[in-house]
């Protein structure tokens, strides 16, 4: 069951209350504090770009790692190349990030499960040795590519941490405006049809593989940005930072929290990169944490810490179905015993 998209959704009460608390937030930590929070921030747009493919429309990619390395790697070279402005190549990044993931996608769009989540992490690990062989000497090698520019808007530079903190959150807060709206567009709920029953989507006349290429595209743009960002604030780039692993946080980030889940994405993300933070005496027994994490988070919360809202709604009418069969059996029951 699909909610009403004129329906008053409480979310934008939690999400407002969460735009008040980043604003707060700036005055009470400090600069090490403010950079966790610019790099939740690049996580929590990973993680939201992978969400439109693997919550919205329930493709396996195991390799989205690639996308975020084309958006960091064609800020780079253009930046340190042609000087163009780095907040000029925030659509440039999102564009050929979409495009290679047109590319990607188009020829295994068919596949499905298991052999679409392989050849997906063969392609990332496709990007990133091709970075490290530093093809036509742009890239830069293992040694990757320093002196990355900052950004500029109106002559005003981001450099400090309070500054890319507001740039960050101020396009987090602005793909959550435009996912939800998305979320309750033709576009969305034909998503929803294909992730719950490809075979009846295309029999009422979905076109499915062309959503599965837009959903590809739109989660490979929005990755691009979120390297654009990354690229930026670093100033210096590696192949490594791109690597197999940075794909299976993101993957994680969005079971954890909730596939399809705008706010699961953000508790996911919490998780994911906060928590181990925290708690950076403990970091030889990380992955032993993390992987207990997982194990029981598949047996007790399949569906996320923060499951989606058509998962709590599809719960709640199991619930009522339920609760009538169990009455009308006591009653029975009773009527036996009298």
């Amino acid at each position: 069951m699909l909610a009403n998209p004129r329906k008053p959704n409480k979310l934008w009460y939690l999400y407002l209350a969460l735009g008040a608390g980043a604003l707060i937030y700036p005055l009470v930590a400090n600069a090490y504090w403010l950079d966790v929070a610019n790099f939740f921030g690049i996580y929590v747009l990973l993680g939201l770009s992978l969400n439109i493919i693997v919550g919205y429309v329930g493709l396996f990619n195991l390799g989205h790692a690639a996308f975020y390395a084309v958006g960091a790697y064609t800020t780079a070279i253009l930046s340190t190349r042609f000087h163009v402005p780095v907040l000029l190549l925030l659509p440039v990044s999102a564009i050929l990030a979409a495009f290679v993931g047109y590319v990607v996608s188009r020829p295994i769009l068919h596949l499905r499960g298991d052999y679409l989540c392989i050849v997906t992490i063969g392609f990332g690990e496709i990007v990133r040795i091709t970075l490290n062989n530093d093809p036509f000497g742009l890239t830069g090698g293992p040694n990757g590519i320093m002196g990355i520019a900052r950004p500029e808007l109106f002559g005003f530079r981001v450099y400090q941490p309070l500054h890319y903190y507001f740039l960050i959150w101020f396009l987090v807060l602005l793909t959550i405006f435009a996912l939800k709206r998305l979320e309750n567009s033709r576009i969305g709920r034909a998503w929803n049809y294909i992730r719950e029953d490809e075979l009846a989507a295309a029999a009422m006349g979905i076109d499915v593989n062309r959503l599965k290429l837009l959903a590809f595209m739109l989660g490979a743009g929005l990755a691009g940005v979120a390297g654009n960002i990354y690229a930026s604030k670093m100033t210096v780039i590696a192949p490594e930072s791109f690597s197999f692993w940075e794909s299976v946080v993101m993957f994680c980030i969005v079971v954890l929290g909730g596939p399809g889940s705008i706010p699961g994405i953000m508790v996911g993300a919490l998780g994911m990169f906060v928590l181990p933070e925290l708690f950076r005496g403990f970091v030889k027994a990380r992955m032993l944490v993390f992987g207990l994490a997982m194990i029981l988070m598949m047996i007790f919360r399949p569906a996320g810490l923060w499951p989606a809202q058509r998962y709590r709604e599809a719960v709640r009418e199991e619930e009522d179905k339920r609760l009538p069969a169990d009455q009308e059996l006591k009653t029975t029951s009773g009527g036996l015993k009298g």
